[in-house]
């Protein structure tokens, strides 16, 4: 038996007027999930443990199967995994955006958070960026590294794991009351907008239409992180393919094969394609048995505020994902199980994640099951089948 994570981050959502009052889930054209899910078990499940903020750091930990109250530390110490910093005990790693900030205030404190990732900055554009920074601002107590378009990592030496609020969550409010409470941090923001606004490639941005990447914007404090094994836990070897550093961090902490797809980038026009292909050679050439499929677009979509390109990543991830892995996997003749699901919603109306329960889709190539239902919000709410400790999914996909 093969068994395959889909996940469409930020996939789930709350009943949109414009689209008849449908979730994009429940509007977008999505013929492969239609199909399976008539065939398969569909249901909830709770990835946010109660008092836990709903990041994609917890989610996705619980449906890899590890209790986020047992295992997480922060979001930044699983991207540093994925980076390659070798992570002291008494360090602390801090997520570093690369943030669009409004310019037309004379105070730091006045501006307004425009946008997360800065029009989704390239990795390139990024380096010259964070490099400027570090040339000014980095020491031996605070070393910056490159991460993957706007998202990077600091690492504080001897540090503290202080409260640090994440830019998505106040897009389009002053920043004022939600800067760094620690001197140093917010004095090192402030630092980056003064060094980043004036930058030529921002100008060259400006130009083009793009968000100017302005500002350094901190997020995420954590300490080195121990997960367990996967194979040592489900008795399984798989291989993680995701264009994001956290999802990377995580496999790198589980032991976990990254498998690295050229093209692939986290945006909405990503190598899905060859997203899928990577997990059907994996299970079907190279022996492993499991994998897990990470397509970020859905999440961006939903910061960004655009029904209709959260619609458009849905339907990629049901036509150039699922379909393909589907196809290729009954074509092969190997056994499998599918569990498609989002991490967590990241609904339009509020453009942050929310703790709600998430709809999975759980098909066995071996148990094809008759239901009149189709995957979305509404009935896998009606199906009765609910998972209140979301990590406990993992050991059902894999029973």
């Amino acid at each position: 038996m093969k068994y395959v994570v889909v996940l469409g981050d930020g996939m789930a959502d709350q009943p949109i007027k414009e689209l008849g009052d449908k979730t994009p889930l429940e509007y977008a054209k999505t013929p492969t999930m239609d199909e399976l899910s008539k065939i398969s078990e569909i249901g909830m499940a709770k990835t946010i443990p109660e008092g836990m903020k709903p990041g994609s750091d917890t989610a996705n930990l619980a449906v890899m199967g590890y209790d986020p109250k047992q295992y997480y530390t922060g979001r930044s110490p699983l991207e540093a995994l994925s980076i390659g910093v070798d992570m002291k005990d008494t360090d602390v790693a801090i997520r570093c955006n690369i943030v669009t900030v409004s310019d037309e205030e004379e105070t730091y404190e006045d501006k307004t958070m425009i946008d997360h990732s800065s029009s989704e900055i390239s990795t390139e554009d990024a380096k010259i960026l964070l490099d400027a920074v570090r040339t000014e601002m980095e020491n031996d107590i605070y070393q910056f590294y490159l991460g993957t378009s706007y998202r990077h990592c600091l690492i504080w030496s001897e540090g503290d794991v202080v409260e640090l609020t994440p830019p998505h969550d106040i897009l389009e409010r002053k920043i004022g009351e939600y800067l760094p409470q620690d001197e140093t941090l917010r004095n090192m923001q402030k630092r980056s907008y003064e060094i980043l606004s004036k930058h030529p490639l921002n100008l060259e941005r400006k130009a083009k239409g793009l968000n100017p990447a302005n500002s350094l914007w901190f997020w995420g404090a954590g300490t080195r992180p121990a997960l367990d094994s996967f194979e040592g836990k489900f008795g399984k070897t798989g291989v993680m393919i995701s264009a994001v550093d956290l999802l990377k961090g995580i496999a790198v902490g589980a032991g976990l094969t990254n498998v690295i797809v050229e093209g692939a980038n986290g945006g909405l026009h990503t190598n899905y394609e060859g997203k899928a292909q990577a997990a059907v050679d994996a299970l079907t050439k190279k022996g492993y048995d499991f994998a897990y499929i990470h397509v970020e677009a859905p999440d961006e979509m939903g910061h960004q505020g655009s029904v209709e390109r959260k619609v458009t990543a849905i339907e990629y991830l049901d036509q150039r994902v699922i379909r393909l892995v589907k196809e290729q996997l009954d074509a092969s003749g190997e056994a499998y199980r599918m569990l498609i699901l989002p991490d967590h919603p990241t609904p339009i109306c509020v453009r942050t994640h929310t703790s709600d329960p998430i709809p999975y889709l759980l098909h066995d190539s071996t148990k094809k099951e008759t239901h009149t239902w189709d995957y979305n919000e509404a009935d896998a709410g009606k199906s009765g089948n609910m998972f209140e400790k979301g990590y406990e999914l993992m050991t059902y996909l894999l029973s």
